[in-house]
């Protein structure tokens, strides 16, 4: 199982990303899907989570501005990111949470910069 992330980039102070993550491989079922960020000198942190036909879950930083949505037939979770500000800035890492296993993409980096 792999997770193929892709979004990142480098995006002025106020401006939007949209950030996607695939499952590939086999995954007989997913309980969540989310995503997580590490900025440098800090630890990695809960972005955003949800539950496959649950509800989803913000940190309070980007509650508003962020949204998770996941498309389960195709495996996979967006993070629509609006409004954003240089605390954003991070790589920010795909999660699949599935029986008995924890699923990690690779990262992505977003920098938010003018």
């Amino acid at each position: 199982v792999q997770l193929v992330e892709s979004g990142g980039g480098l995006v002025q102070p106020g401006g939007s990303l949209r950030l996607s993550c695939t499952a590939t491989g086999t995954i007989d079922r997913i309980y969540s899907m989310g995503w997580y960020r590490q900025a440098p000198g800090k630890e990695r942190e809960m972005v955003a989570h949800r539950h496959y036909g649950g509800e989803s879950k913000y940190s309070d930083s980007v509650k508003g501005r962020f949204t998770i949505s996941i498309d389960g037939a195709k495996k996979t979770v967006h993070l629509q990111m609006n409004s954003l500000i240089a605390e954003d800035t991070a790589v920010y890492y795909c999660n699949v949470l599935a029986p008995g296993q924890i699923y990690w993409g690779q990262g992505t980096q977003v920098t938010v910069s003018s």
